[in-house]
C-alpha cells in the first residue's frame, strides 16, 4: 500500500509566494493547492481535505488570524511579514499550529511542515 502524499494549502494574497511555495513543497513530493483569499481558502477547504494549510496573516478579505477558526481539522502554520507580540498570541490561541516570520528559509519551512504532519500523524494512530 503506498503512503497518500499529504496535499497542502497555501493561502497568500502575493502570487510570487504561491508559486514559489507550491514549487518548493511539489518539488518534495507534497500535492499542493493555492488561495488568493481568505474565501477563497475556506471554499477550497470544504470541497477537499488538506492535511495542512499555510495561511499568511494579512488577506485582503480577512486576517488569517480569523480563517484558522474557518477552516476544517488540520494543521495550520502562519506565515507572517508582520510579526507583532499581539498577532503571533492569537494565531497560537485560535488553533495555528506554528507562527513563522518572512522571508521564510525553504529548509527550516520544509522541516517545520514534515515534523507538524509527523506530529499529525502519531495523534491521529
Amino acid at each position: 500500500m503506498t503512503k497518500k502524499k499529504p496535499s497542502i494549502l497555501i493561502v497568500d494574497d502575493d502570487e510570487n509566494i504561491r508559486k514559489t511555495l507550491s514549487a518548493i513543497l511539489q518539488g518534495k513530493g507534497y500535492i499542493t493547492d493555492t488561495a488568493k483569499n481568505g474565501l477563497e481558502a475556506i471554499e477550497k477547504s470544504k470541497a477537499k481535505s488538506f492535511d495542512l494549510a499555510l495561511l499568511n496573516i494579512k488577506l485582503p478579505d480577512m486576517e488569517g488570524t480569523k480563517l484558522l477558526t474557518k477552516l476544517p481539522e488540520m494543521v495550520k502554520i502562519i506565515i507572517t511579514g508582520y510579526p507583532t507580540l499581539e498577532n503571533a498570541v492569537e494565531a497560537l490561541n485560535l488553533g495555528a499550529d506554528a507562527y513563522v516570520i518572512k522571508p521564510v528559509r525553504p529548509e527550516k519551512l520544509l522541516a517545520l511542515i514534515e515534523e507538524k504532519l509527523e506530529e499529525q500523524s502519531q495523534l491521529r494512530r
